[in-house]
């Protein structure tokens, strides 16, 4: 059985909530869960103190039974000090214009300059 650290919503339309659980991997993101260990209000501004809260030692023990958490609540949990930080890129690289597109882009700035 894989444990997942993971979001699941709560709240009423365009106003979300949600509650940071421990759930079996294969159950659905508002289903069954074993344990809630915190909850996220995005509704809040970001220096809000009940932006994020998190029951920090109930994680660092699911953590030690081999949860995983998913990258957004291991990022609350890298600013929390709860686990390293995880590795964010600036921007993805399939964004980023492709093989012809800055051939051009080299091209026009050649003949421009």
């Amino acid at each position: 059985m894989g444990l997942k650290i993971r979001l699941a919503r709560a709240g009423a339309k365009k106003r979300p909530y949600y509650h940071i659980v421990v759930a079996d991997s294969r159950s659905p993101r508002d289903g069954r869960f074993i344990e809630k260990v915190g909850s996220y209000n995005p509704m809040l501004p970001s220096e809000h103190a009940d932006r994020i809260r998190l029951q920090g030692e109930r994680l660092t023990h699911w953590l030690g039974q081999g949860a995983v958490a998913t990258d957004r609540v291991a990022k609350f949990l890298g600013n929390a000090g709860l686990a390293p930080k995880p590795e964010f890129r600036e921007q993805p690289k399939q964004s980023a214009p492709k093989k012809k597109a800055q051939e051009r882009a080299a091209a026009a700035a050649a003949a421009a300059g």
